[in-house]
């Protein structure tokens, strides 16, 4: 259960309450900033849905669909995810996600086509943007998963990526899938079937725009 308290100034009073966030009993946001709280309610929801939805596996990734196959962007936060997604939707890829890929029982990647988080140089937090406006179109069927990447930005860095077995592929996928612990056997019997025709390459790179070309004539 969530809880969510909004503070404010009081009537008649200089006192300033804060706004409170909880998950059960444990505190999750106490600040001042309302529009805080709400991204924190956001995100505690999004992976709640992610960790316990029932035949799906959620994994960490960015995904894009090319030619009706996925290009699919395991990673954390902060290691460029977003950016690779934006630059290969520049560049005619249709929009799945950012954030999730969503794959079913069979290893089909759904669409999740929330507005794209953009940081901006130096700024912890996102802004939403929504794909119209970077001239992109969201997709709207599930896609075989053609194109594994493993990857992050390094400033200076040539994508000169290595080729992963399927194997190392799956623990690639498996450390960044939000339900491995509690959904193990699912996680272990998507992410096999999810990788039954993909490559998986692994490697630093540099600015996304040196890498898109790459990418999709990976995808031909």
């Amino acid at each position: 259960m969530f809880s969510l308290i909004v503070g404010g100034q009081q009537s008649a009073s200089h006192v300033q309450r804060f706004n409170l966030l909880y998950y059960d009993a444990l505190r999750l946001a106490r600040t001042k900033d309302l529009e805080f709280v709400l991204k924190s309610f956001e995100s505690e929801l999004q992976l709640l849905v992610a960790e316990f939805a029932r035949g799906r596996t959620f994994v960490h990734a960015g995904v894009v669909g090319w030619k009706n196959q996925a290009v699919v962007i395991p990673g954390t936060s902060f290691s460029g995810k977003t950016t690779l997604v934006t630059k290969l939707v520049q560049a005619g890829a249709k929009y799945y996600s950012d954030e999730y890929a969503v794959m079913d029982e069979y290893g089909l990647v759904h669409p999740f086509p929330r507005p794209l988080g953009v940081r901006r140089p130096d700024e912890f937090e996102t802004t939403r943007v929504d794909v119209a406006s970077l001239g992109g179109t969201p997709g709207s069927k599930p896609l075989p998963v053609r194109l594994v990447i493993s990857t992050h930005y390094r400033a200076g860095a040539r994508w000169r990526p290595r080729e992963l077995t399927r194997g190392r592929g799956f623990l690639e996928l498996l450390a960044n899938t939000i339900s491995a612990r509690s959904q193990t056997k699912l996680a272990f019997a998507t992410l096999p079937k999810a990788l039954r025709s993909a490559e998986v390459l692994k490697g630093v790179r540099g600015e996304a725009d040196d890498v898109v070309e790459a990418i999709l004539e990976k995808m031909t």
